[in-house]
């Protein structure tokens, strides 16, 4: 058979029942290899083009390439992207021996942000704060459609981390802290993106935990007790993993002393025996290079290609051509099975079969310019930013303010930043971005009487003409201070900056640094009505300013519509219904800060300590406009036993003046047991909208499982006794029972 006849029967191959296993008969060694290798187009330690992707798919058989939609890819408008995804697959197809597709990936984090013209969403720090799984659905849906307009079929996400330490820098791509939240909005992520009528992968990460790292430093070893790992940190991929997912990236990080990439015991015995995924597994970046440059478990970086593979990861997301050497090299000498790669690469086919790359990889430049970025698309990133707005202070019901104000005073660096406002893994070029700054949103809003003036006052770590400002706000009717953080990934780091920097944000400083808190202050003291905006992706320590602003609204990272939905926040078009999804600390020193935290003695008396949890705005918390009162909170059987269910109802009614809507939440946790448990976990949320005057019964069905006791060698079990579930300050009993 000629080479182009080989490559013109592939199609037929895979969609005979046995055409993968025919298809791989026709494959060397190396060729197998290839498959399981892929390669990048930017700058990481060093410069590949896309004449470099284009030479190692021909001559190599690269089976995986990442030419944009990433941290340090070059700059590319959409057009320019479509037509480098076609060219690559071109050669795939037409100029490599066998003609197999390539998969190209993206980081779509919070929708295709690396790419211009597509929806930037919330990141997902906020959508958990909108606690919304139809939401949730949607923003998987709207990103699958924008993925695959641009050429690429898998994104890397949903992110099932749970961040329990928020001085580390990935906290905002994470859904907070509660396992339970983060499974339930993970999922839903997956299966908008299912849902989707394109064909895109979802890739769970980062497998098995990572969002605790020693000193919240991004990559540092999580060591916990067996218990930990699986009560705190497992149960969202298990959720994640019954709502189908494609792929799973393990964790950079050690776990108890075992690198992530290179432990069979988490990426095979656990991830595939316990938890029964049949998918493929793909390294993060550089993740396997690391076993031998910085864990310095594998004495060379052959050794850590074998250690990675006999681990259970399939793919080397960076490894080109040097990983494919060292696998042919592997395998002839023994130190691997050329079963283990052909299992390996049976999966990457079958996802590139299910993904339609062998019909029809290309994508049509006419309608990727049509569905990106489409009117629907950006209706509902908006929808996200309003329901993510979280009121965390409104003394005096100084908001919302009255649109008909005659000044308005806008300040702070984050007002006017789509940069900032849109966060980390997007573009991060004004020029590049398309959205609504917080001021330009209040300018739009406001009254064509009102005169909005804006001072920026102060830079993120750099000080500015705070008496401006201050001038500024002492003329104004209201003040809108607008701080936080600004553009980074991993340990706050953009691409563009080498080494490591002390500049604000870091993970050293989890409170607002001097140049914005003078600002702050100085609008304060006019006694001008004030509102702070804070845009960040973690929860900063505030103390100051919740003893002395009128009123706090946390805006997340709120997307490229983010400045619309704060305006109208702000000026009472939209009623505020974020909760919390992670805990507010009082400062550095009280952390760590969480709902779920473990029941401990006080050797003396009540009196000797404070409260274990003491934040400074708790899990769950979040203000409206309107009121609310929990009423009858009960549930449907006295008892409960393994397998079953019950259903927890309370009574809603909206008591005040308009209308809103309210996150219903109920915790549950064991009176107790025969091992220490959390006092308390979220087990349930339903959002419900009501008009003044109305009222509702909101139920929420909890499953036995939540209140299972996990052992110290990480097994779960039932136990019978007590259980008490609360909404609000309401509470009901039930029993649980060994059998029925």
């Amino acid at each position: 058979m000629t080479t182009h006849e080989t490559r013109h029967s592939q199609q037929q191959l895979i969609d005979d029942d046995a055409g993968i296993e025919r298809l791989l008969d026709e494959m060397t060694l190396r060729e197998k290899a290839a498959q399981l290798a892929g390669t990048f187009v930017g700058t990481m330690g060093e410069t590949k083009t896309v004449d470099d992707a284009a030479d190692a798919i021909r001559d190599f058989g690269i089976g995986f390439v990442t030419p944009f939609g990433y941290g340090a890819s070059p700059h590319r408008d959409s057009q320019e992207v479509v037509e480098i995804a076609n060219r690559l697959q071109r050669v795939a197809m037409e100029e490599s021996r066998l003609g197999i597709p390539i998969l190209i990936p993206v980081d779509a984090i919070h929708g295709n942000a690396y790419v211009e013209d597509t929806t930037v969403f919330p990141h997902n720090i906020g959508v958990a704060a909108a606690r919304d799984r139809d939401l949730a659905e949607q923003i998987g849906t709207v990103t699958a459609t924008e993925v695959a307009a641009t050429g690429s079929s898998l994104t890397y996400g949903p992110t099932c981390d749970v961040a329990r330490d928020p001085r580390w820098g990935r906290t905002f791509e994470t859904f907070g802290e509660s396992p339970y939240l983060i499974g339930e909005l993970a999922a839903a992520k997956a299966r908008g993106v299912d849902d989707a009528p394109v064909d895109v992968a979802t890739m769970a990460k980062h497998f098995p935990a990572y969002g605790e790292p020693e000193r919240g430093e991004d990559t540092a070893p999580v060591d916990r007790s067996l218990s930990s790992l699986y009560r705190d940190f497992l149960p969202p991929f298990e959720r994640v993993l019954e709502a189908g997912v494609e792929g799973i990236m393990p964790s950079y990080n050690s776990i108890n002393g075992e690198p992530s990439h290179g432990s069979r015991n988490w990426l095979t015995d656990v991830l595939r025996e316990e938890l029964g995924f049949d998918g493929y597994v793909a390294s993060d970046w550089n993740g396997i290079n690391m076993l031998h440059e910085n864990h310095h478990v594998a004495p060379d970086a052959r050794d850590a290609i074998r250690q990675a593979v006999d681990a259970g990861v399939d793919v080397h997301s960076l490894g080109g051509e040097g990983h494919v050497e060292a696998v042919v090299d592997l395998v002839d000498s023994g130190e691997l099975s050329e079963a283990a790669i052909e299992q390996s690469v049976r999966r990457v086919l079958q996802l590139k079969a299910d993904l339609g790359l062998f019909e029809d990889p290309f994508v049509d430049a006419d309608e990727s310019a049509e569905t990106l970025d489409r009117p629907d698309h950006q209706a509902v990133s908006l929808e996200a930013a309003r329901k993510s707005m979280t009121l965390l202070q409104n003394d005096d019901d100084c908001l919302p303010f009255d649109p008909d104000a005659e000044d308005v005073l806008v300040t702070g660096p984050n007002a006017d930043s789509l940069v900032n406002q849109v966060g980390g893994w997007s573009l991060k070029e004004e020029h590049e971005l398309d959205g609504t700054t917080i001021r330009e949103g209040i300018e739009s809003f406001t009254s064509d009487e009102t005169t909005v003036r804006y001072e920026q006052g102060a830079g993120i770590d750099e000080s500015g003409d705070v008496e401006a400002a201050a001038d500024a706000a002492a003329d104004a009717d209201a003040a809108v201070v607008v701080l936080g953080e600004n553009w980074y990934i991993h340990e706050f780091g953009p691409q563009d900056v080498t080494g490591p920097t002390e500049e604000f944000p870091n993970r050293a400083e989890i409170t607002l640094p001097e140049s914005q808190q003078a600002l702050l202050e100085a609008v304060v003291e006019t006694d001008t009505p004030t509102v702070l905006v804070v845009v960040a992706g973690r929860p900063l320590s505030i103390p100051w300013a919740a003893e002395h602003v009128d009123a706090i609204v946390h805006a997340y990272f709120p997307g490229a519509q983010g400045g619309q939905a704060v305006a109208e926040t702000l000026f009472g078009a939209n009623n505020p219904s974020g909760k919390l999804p992670i805990s507010v600390p009082r400062s550095a020193g009280h952390l760590p800060v969480r709902h779920n935290y473990l029941a401990n003695p006080t050797p003396i008396g009540e009196d000797e300590h404070l409260s274990s949890y003491d934040p400074l705005f708790g899990f769950g918390h979040g203000l409206s406009y309107t009121t609310f009162e929990y009423r009858d909170l009960s549930v449907s059987s006295d008892t409960i036993a393994d397998g079953e269910s019950v259903t927890a109802s309370v009574t809603l009614a909206n008591t005040g003046d308009c209308a809103g809507e309210e996150v219903v939440q109920v915790f549950g946790g064991r009176d107790h047991a025969s091992v220490v448990t959390p006092v308390e976990e979220l087990v349930g949320f339903e959002r419900v909208s009501l008009e003044p005057g109305e009222e509702t019964t909101v139920s929420l069905e909890v499953p036995s499982d939540a209140f299972d006791v996990v052992r110290p060698d990480g097994s779960s079990r039932f136990e019978a006794g007590p259980i008490t579930l609360r909404s609000e300050s309401l509470e009901a009993s039930l029993e649980s029972v060994a059998e029925r």
